[in-house]
């Protein structure tokens, strides 16, 4: 859910206001190849396209998925991923699963809680080991790694980075956390993990839509 709604003729000038605050050229570079993509989210045929590839990419990257028609009552369950889910959630729940350490990933939701997905809540709730502090560190990690992965993909990584709400907070503290959270996943060696390069039959990046 977007905290703070921004009308899309007012977009790009409040893209290139954040922009213009990533003076790490680190930062830039990752925000140039989002701002790249479209803001829409795909549907029909182009949404299964993209949901098949984000799956493709579980598996290369050594990730279990549960078989088509397996009833999931979490995103993550500690043994293998929701594969059914739209491809963003899939990319982020990826993310959430390389950043974890062993033992959070035998863990539904990775011991984060419950998810906006999350069907029992309750079981989540009670496998929960991070902080408040922690699990926000995490979830901002993962989310913009997974955005990342999708403009690599050619997947509407821009209307991820709306929805997840990157522009927050745009006069104020926006730009810092993006080149916060960029700084430590390049210290990871996350974001040289290219997507692209591990899935067979990757598509071209589509900047159909794309917002300048």
């Amino acid at each position: 859910m977007i905290l703070t709604p921004i009308p899309r003729a007012e977009l790009p000038a409040a893209l290139d206001r954040f922009a213009a605050g990533l003076a790490d050229p680190l930062a830039r570079e990752v925000f140039d190849e989002i701002r790249a993509t479209a803001p829409d989210r795909a549907e029909g045929v182009e949404a299964e396209r993209h949901r098949l590839t984000a799956v493709d990419f579980a598996r290369h990257c050594g990730i279990p998925v549960h078989p088509p028609g397996t009833r999931c009552h979490f995103n993550w369950d500690g043994v293998a991923l929701d594969g059914a889910t739209e491809a963003y959630v899939i990319l982020h729940e990826i993310a959430h699963f390389l950043l974890a350490p062993p033992a959070r990933r035998r863990l539904p939701d990775f011991g984060l809680g419950p998810g906006p997905d999350t069907r029992d809540r309750a079981t989540a709730a009670a496998a929960a080991v991070l902080s408040p502090l922690e699990r926000d560190i995490d979830e901002a990690a993962a989310s913009l790694l997974g955005i990342l992965w999708e403009a690599r993909l050619g997947q509407p990584a821009l209307a991820s980075f709306l929805d997840q709400n990157w522009l927050e907070g745009l006069e104020r503290s926006a730009a810092a956390h993006f080149t916060a959270v960029v700084g430590q996943l390049a210290k990871r060696g996350l974001l040289a993990l290219d997507p692209r390069a591990e899935v067979a039959g990757s598509y071209p990046a589509s900047q159909t839509g794309a917002i300048r």
